[in-house]
């Protein structure tokens, strides 16, 4: 299963997940599990299934179906699913073993606290299946979510309402899913009326019907703070407090907008504060005079040759300009991937572009690598660009990653983020945006961080 894409949202339509995400927001609801609970040490989490959940076939769902349904995936060390690595720290990551303990309670025994499990087991990758074998040997999977799987053919797939949901009947009695290539193609199909709603990977070109949410896909600065002068706090400040926001959102076009906090609106735990880019000139001038700004000094800005949705070049001297108009002289230096990957890894730059995703909507699995010591290691595995170092951030966010009562987790991530505003090893710049696009006649649609929403509001009005 994929972390993002149509296979990703058509899961999240057929196959329930044990806690789901809530409407807009990467915090977490009761799903098939109406209650959990985690041991004293954090190594046993206990989910309480609901009752009178059935699979689409009607078979009775239980705490042994839903184990076998993560057993298949922890066992498979052939086919281990990218959804598993990327969520739960690798293959077989944080977890040891999931067992049914009674008719009605799961259990994820972990080998090592994991407080983001929570957050993760809302992505449709790890919806509950049922494993069937046909008359011919061939294996199916079966879902209990609103919309069962009818047909797949021929580019399309075609998803009816289950009756007696738990969660109730779905406003559409039939979802259809098309293949499209591009806008052109989607252009083509809504001409055609053969199209009500579709999904882009990027900004659209068609205006009418386009609607838009921050998504959890983030790009940012990173200072080389082993280097002088990013070494100093105030300096990282400057740099910050000379990027007009105003410059970055219109090179960025209609693809992200600019960030002004660590994590964007719709991930949990965010923490609202005071805007991070932009400042007075006078406030510029004074943070480089209290930095030491080396007189003479031109940074280099390494950044990619390319990325999707939009012109990295113009991006590039958006920064350009804003920080020239305050004094800070930088050189924009462009690279392919693999160059790029090297660079940054060895710690050449002076600051870096680059790109995060908030990976199954939980802060830990991008605060974490962005921003403690874990990741600061040279090499092709770096994930911490800034390469800072913080014994008291990295304390923060362990804990976070260990403790498994939400409101204390979120107090420590709100803690974390006011550290990272004061020191700013790196600077969030801006939130890719989640786009659909919808005739008139659509309703109900509430798009998702995420880029995953659930579809059972949706309906088509004459």
């Amino acid at each position: 299963m994929a972390l993002e894409g149509a296979s990703a949202l058509i899961a999240r339509q057929v196959f329930d997940t044990l806690v789901a995400w809530k409407e807009g927001t990467t915090d977490i609801e009761p799903a098939l599990a109406t209650r959990w609970t985690v041991s004293r040490d954090g190594l046993t989490w206990s989910f309480t299934l609901r009752d009178n959940v059935r699979f689409h076939d009607g078979t009775a769902l239980n705490a042994a179906e839903v184990a076998a349904s993560f057993d298949r995936q922890l066992k498979d060390s052939q086919r281990v699913p990218v959804v598993w690595t990327a969520l739960l720290r690798g293959a077989p990551g944080v977890v040891k073993e999931v067992r049914a303990a009674d008719a009605r309670t799961v259990q994820f025994v972990l080998l090592q606290p994991y407080a983001p499990l929570l957050t993760v087991l809302a992505h449709p990758g790890f919806g509950i299946a049922r494993q069937v074998s046909a008359a011919d040997g061939t294996v199916r999977f079966i879902g209990s979510g609103p919309y069962r799987l009818t047909d797949a053919s021929g580019g399309r797939m075609t998803l009816d309402a289950v009756a007696g949901h738990w969660a109730g009947a779905p406003r559409a009695e039939r979802l259809i899913f098309l293949e499209v290539a591009n806008d052109d193609h989607a252009e083509a199909e809504f001409d055609a009326r053969a199209l009500d709603l579709w999904f882009p990977p990027g900004a659209p070109r068609r205006n009418e019907g386009a609607l838009s949410v921050p998504g959890i896909q983030v790009g940012y600065l990173a200072f080389q703070t082993e280097k002088e002068p990013f070494s100093r706090k105030k300096i990282r400040q400057a740099v910050a407090a000379a990027i007009d926001p105003a410059a970055v959102g219109s090179a960025l076009g209609r693809t992200a907008v600019p960030l002004q906090s660590f994590l964007p609106a719709g991930t949990w735990a965010r923490r609202e504060g005071s805007p991070i880019l932009g400042g007075t000139r006078r406030a510029v001038t004074g943070l480089l005079a209290e930095g030491g700004w080396p007189k003479g000094y031109s940074p280099t800005l390494l950044a990619p040759s390319e990325l999707p949705g939009f012109d990295v070049s113009a991006l590039a001297d958006a920064l350009k300009t804003s920080l020239q108009a305050a004094d800070i002289p930088v050189r924009v230096r462009l690279e392919p991937d693999a160059a790029l990957r090297t660079a940054r890894g060895s710690g050449e730059h002076d600051i870096a572009l680059a790109e995060a995703t908030i990976a199954g909507g939980d802060p830990h699995l991008f605060l974490y690598p962005l921003s403690t010591s874990e990741g600061a290691s040279r090499g092709p595995q770096t994930l911490n660009f800034s390469f800072y170092r913080n014994p008291r951030l990295d304390d923060m966010l362990i804990r976070a990653s260990q403790i498994a009562f939400r409101p204390e987790r979120a107090r420590l991530y709100q803690r974390a983020q006011a550290v990272l505003s004061e020191e700013l090893p790196w600077i969030p710049l801006y939130v890719r945006l989640v786009w659909a696009v919808a005739r008139p006649e659509v309703r109900g649609l509430r798009l998702h961080p995420t880029g995953l929403p659930r579809l059972t509001a949706v309906s088509l009005e004459p």
